[in-house]
């Protein structure tokens, strides 16, 4: 029950500052989803310019159109915009369109998989190794709520065995070197290990470390959303209006392939 009243806090506090939010966030597009659930409205990011003008061009192709939101995973996210889901059999499985439009990705902690956000999907790193986006479908997240004590242990699991390989690399091979030091020349050995420390550090901070901002805080213990995603996938729009519409499409009876058993199409313009 707290949190579900959590979440509702949060919900409602994400409806009064999507105003303010907008603003304080540079966007230039909107667009609508319009679906036989309901109708979404959000804005395109300017701080993703490819996939912006990407899904912009698709949009006005009508690329969209037509096209089903095929996946739904509760509490996860709904995907659509698979041209194979256009005129799909019911019970068929689709989500492979022979129309893939394949971006470089772009990260950035300012877009992140907070409730509502607009991704794209990609292929799996073992064939896309730079995690360029396919912007012929997207998908929007819904995710779930957590605690500050579970995005910080999130943040450990990633980060301690970067630091561990870390160590292993540029201590562990030296370790009985340095001891020897340690006790011939005390001095050295103090200069060589803050030497070993700030190799470490560096390449520390240009690896993938895990490291949440206040905003993404304050977003995923609120309304929510899935962290596990962040600089796996790329954000670049997020939905302002009719997020109860996503919620439904979301709480939808699903088949063994997470299609919805009831059709949900779409028309995708640019307003």
């Amino acid at each position: 029950m707290r949190t579900l009243e959590k979440w509702l806090k949060g919900l409602a506090l994400m409806a009064i500052m999507t105003t303010l939010c907008a603003h304080g966030f540079a966007q230039s597009v909107r667009f609508e989803i319009v679906t036989n659930m309901g109708t979404m409205r959000g804005f395109l990011y300017d701080a993703t310019p490819g996939h912006r003008d990407a899904f912009v061009k698709l949009v006005k192709q009508k690329h969209f159109d037509g096209t089903l939101f095929y996946r739904v995973v509760k509490d996860f996210v709904i995907q659509g915009g698979s041209s194979d889901s256009r005129n799909a059999r019911p019970g068929q499985h689709i989500g492979y369109g022979d129309e893939a439009v394949n971006i470089d990705s772009e990260f950035t902690p300012k877009c992140y998989h907070k409730f509502g956000a607009l991704c794209a999907p990609r292929q799996p790193d073992k064939v896309n190794v730079f995690k360029t986006s396919d912007v012929s479908q997207f998908y929007i997240v819904r995710g779930r709520v957590y605690t500050d004590e579970f995005l910080t242990q999130y943040e450990k699991s990633i980060n301690n065995p970067i630091r561990a390989a870390l160590k292993k690399q540029y201590y562990t091979p030296y370790k009985a070197e340095l001891e020897a030091l340690k006790e011939s020349d005390p001095q050295a050995y103090k200069a060589r290990m803050r030497e070993i420390r700030d190799q470490i550090d560096m390449e520390y901070r240009v690896s993938k470390y895990k490291k949440f901002t206040d905003e993404q805080r304050a977003d995923y213990t609120t309304v929510g959303g899935a962290p596990q995603l962040d600089n796996e996938y790329t954000v670049f729009g997020e939905i302002t209006e009719g997020l109860d519409v996503m919620v439904k499409i979301n709480n939808m009876k699903v088949d063994a392939n997470s299609r919805p058993l009831k059709d949900v199409k779409m028309t995708v313009r640019i307003i």
